[in-house]
């Protein structure tokens, strides 16, 4: 078996996740812990993917200066925003 060190606010985090009954021991607050974390990762594996497509299809944006970024920004915002009212 592995063995994994904790520091003392990790060991703090764990038995106020425990006292608090969130879960039954430390070994459910990890095991929790690592399947969010499972979940989070295969989420951002997703992202990349759906991004590396968007690239290959052209489906990005150019912008040559940070005052052309802030106003498609703006007028994207603005665009949401009244569709929404």
């Amino acid at each position: 078996m592995t063995e994994i060190h904790l520091s003392e606010k990790d060991r703090a985090f764990i038995e106020e996740q425990v006292k608090a009954g969130l879960y039954k021991d430390a070994d459910e607050v990890v095991a929790a812990g690592l399947s969010r974390l499972g979940s989070e990762n295969e989420l951002l594996r997703e992202m990349i993917a759906e991004a590396d497509a968007q690239f290959e299809r052209g489906d990005y944006h150019t912008f040559t200066t940070a005052d052309a970024l802030a106003d498609s920004i703006i007028e994207r915002g603005m665009r949401i925003l009244n569709r929404k009212s």
